[in-house]
């Protein structure tokens, strides 16, 4: 689940960090309202799940309240990178003499999680990491004893930061990995995080995404899911308890469970093809999921082939063909379909599909080779 700039930093204005402020507006006029309370010079910036907005257009500088009514004029209903803006966010600007990148994540590879921080603050990260990777500082931190004040500290000396200056940007780091691990976040980023022309330290900007698995933790964050941001078959499998993440490819999964979701994917692209979707139905797969499963992969307009790929360990495959066949009934498939079916009951889950026009082999690396090649043909 990502937050918006402004709920980001709410969260880590609660934790002590300096942020900027400002306020939403969903219109023009409200944009000039706030900027007249504001007083001075702000920024209009593109409230959007997306990043590179200032080179899209997204963030503009307003001098005037009458620039601000302009500038969210220019912003609302822009579309970056898929993303419509609906909300800008009208914030004080800032006197900058220095701009820093400051990230938490999670090193998968080392199972720790890792500060990232860089002295080229306010560009895209990644672009610093491919282009320049020895102006990027890293440091994994111990999961159970949390970040050292030496670690924090360390970062600002290898950065370069003043030495009278490293106390508010360790503090800053620390309070930072604290909001992290409070609210089950995957990623918490300022960029950039700036030093003042008055010396103070100041979160220009704020960026979260919180953990999905983690939400049953945090029920009022509920309150700050932005549905218009999200893809809206993701929603829907949300809702119907189904795993389903959209790709780009043109083979429909549908597949119980999560582990063999991936390694039909994997299968999928050895022989050649793309996978559309990841898409756990889970382990009762009855009628109604798998239904909406269909409908779920039949939503994309790209994809040619539906690749069905179904084990039955605990849930038993006679049972998962009745929910196809069942499926089948109610959702109107135009595109091959191939089916993969093995484990309990298999030959009575065969038989079923039979019935209903379906062959399945026991075969992953056959399925996926057939449905590479309807994709193909298609």
């Amino acid at each position: 689940m990502n937050l918006h700039e402004y709920q980001a930093a709410e969260l880590f204005a609660a934790q002590g960090i300096p942020t900027n402020g400002g306020a939403v507006a969903s219109t023009p006029g409200e944009a000039e309202v706030i900027a007249r309370g504001a007083g001075g010079v702000v920024v209009v910036k593109a409230q959007v799940h997306s990043g590179g907005r200032g080179k899209a257009g997204g963030v503009k500088l307003a001098r005037t309240p009458q620039e601000a009514r302009a500038a969210a004029e220019a912003i609302l209903g822009l579309e970056i990178r898929g993303h419509i803006v609906r909300k800008v966010l009208v914030a004080p600007g800032a006197d900058i003499a220095q701009e820093f990148y400051l990230g938490v994540s999670l090193d998968r590879t080392r199972r720790q999680n890792v500060v990232i921080a860089s002295g080229e603050g306010g560009v895209d990260i990644e672009e610093v990491a491919r282009e320049r990777p020895e102006r990027i500082v890293r440091a994994l931190v111990d999961p159970l004893l949390g970040i050292h004040p030496w670690q924090a500290r360390q970062i600002g000396f290898a950065l370069g930061i003043a030495f009278d200056k490293v106390a508010g940007f360790a503090t800053i780091t620390r309070a930072l990995y604290d909001t992290y691990i409070a609210e089950d976040a995957t990623l918490a980023e300022i960029n950039p995080l700036v030093l003042t022309g008055a010396g103070d330290w100041l979160a220009l900007d704020a960026k979260m995404s919180i953990d999905d698995n983690a939400l049953f933790r945090h029920p009022d964050f509920e309150a700050l899911r932005d549905l218009d941001e999200e893809v809206a078959t993701e929603v829907d499998a949300r809702q119907s308890g189904i795993s389903f993440v959209k790709l780009d490819g043109d083979i429909g999964c549908i597949v119980n469970g999560a582990g063999l979701a991936m390694a039909t994917m994997d299968a999928v692209k050895l022989h050649g093809g793309e996978p559309a979707n990841f898409l756990d139905v889970g382990g009762g797969a009855s009628a109604d999921q798998v239904a909406q499963a269909f409908a779920l992969v039949t939503a994309d307009p790209h994809v040619r082939a539906i690749l069905i790929n179904i084990f039955g360990g605990i849930t038993r495959g006679d049972v998962v063909a009745q929910g196809i066949a069942e499926a089948r009934e109610r959702v109107a498939v135009t595109v091959p379909i191939v089916v993969r079916l093995s484990g309990t009951n298999a030959a009575e889950g065969q038989k079923l599909l039979a019935a209903s026009g379906l062959i399945a082999t026991e075969s992953m690396d056959d399925a996926a080779a057939e449905a590479v090649r309807a994709a193909h043909a298609a």
